[in-house]
């Protein structure tokens, strides 16, 4: 007669990445978007021309860096919207019991600490970055976003965590261009903000609940929707000049107009549904347009590898 069975217990350091296969849904195309985008503004700040290792290791440490932060971001926000996902995403870790607030908050030390680990792998200033926007997203999740009083505080603000990723490409790679670098932070800034306005109609009873100042709470799920078209629309329009004011080519031009064509179509069926199907239209096209604004880093990335391709073999497009 055999005796009980033995688990098998998970080694420490793989225990963080087992329960981000249990955590959330993630699509694979959005899993791999991620590593094209980590890596496409080193790219554009570094040109067109032959890498060297030295090139290569800085784009793989920015890829491990930015990539360990998004888990961590994402786990902090978790932990401090216990109470308004308990509302709206019920089926979240921490809302449905599977995982203590103990254990969480120990997963989202160890991605912390990686990030800050590759960051000063890369030099100092990232280093410095990454830590000022640790910081910042402390604040702004535990705090901020509750007792400020300006309207749509919450949206206003939390776009700021993804405009580290342009910031933290050129820093990466030493190359500092002012216009490139306001160019491609200001168009984060909008494609990001006008998908999570979009969400933020679907979120809008948690966040009622909470006092989270959004401009759905703020303003009304129609003027939401209004301004989030305004920001799509905005948003293209900072896509072409990056075409005319960096080395991006046709390639990024022509497939970039087509996707932002596409998100406006969408955005528009928000701005004119009605106040009673606005909520889950919401939560569509903010994930659609959460896929427009990856998708714009991915069309970054695989213009310049198309050039980098072209130049290898001494082509011109």
């Amino acid at each position: 007669m055999s005796g009980p069975r033995k688990t098998r217990r998970i080694p420490i350091f793989k225990r963080p990445f087992k329960f981000l296969f249990n955590w959330r849904p993630f699509p694979l195309y959005e899993l791999v978007s991620y590593v094209l985008m980590y890596a496409s503004v080193p790219m554009l700040a570094y040109g067109i021309q032959t890498y060297n290792l030295s090139t290569i290791k800085i784009i793989i440490l920015t890829i491990l860096t930015l990539y360990s932060g998004f888990f961590a971001a994402l786990i902090w926000n978790d932990i401090t919207d216990k109470d308004i996902d308990a509302i709206v995403h019920p089926n979240r870790p921490l809302p449905n019991g599977s995982i203590s607030s103990k254990k969480f908050f120990s997963i989202a030390l160890v991605f912390s600490v990686m990030t800050f680990v590759f960051s000063l792998l890369i030099n100092f200033w990232c280093f410095v970055l990454v830590i000022t926007a640790a910081l910042f997203v402390t604040f702004h999740n535990k705090y901020l976003k509750k007792i400020v009083k300006i309207p749509a505080y919450s949206e206003i603000f939390t776009p700021l965590q993804w405009i580290i990723v342009p910031i933290f490409g050129f820093l990466a790679i030493s190359g500092f261009n002012f216009q490139q670098i306001a160019l491609i932070v200001i168009f984060t800034y909008f494609a990001d903000n006008a998908h999570d306005l979009a969400e933020g109609i679907h979120d809008i009873e948690g966040d009622l609940k909470n006092n989270v100042r959004t401009y759905a709470t703020s303003f009304g799920e129609k003027t939401a929707s209004k301004v989030s078209f305004g920001m799509f629309f905005i948003s293209g329009f900072l896509g072409i000049l990056l075409y005319i004011k960096t080395i991006l080519s046709p390639i990024f031009l022509i497939s970039f107009i087509i996707l932002w064509l596409y998100m406006l179509f969408n955005s528009y069926k928000l701005v004119k549904a009605e106040k009673t199907n606005m909520k889950k239209l919401g939560e569509i096209i903010g994930r659609k347009g959460f896929d427009y604004f990856l998708m714009s880093y991915n069309l970054i990335f695989i213009d310049i590898l198309m050039q980098l391709i072209l130049h290898r073999f001494n082509l011109a497009f």
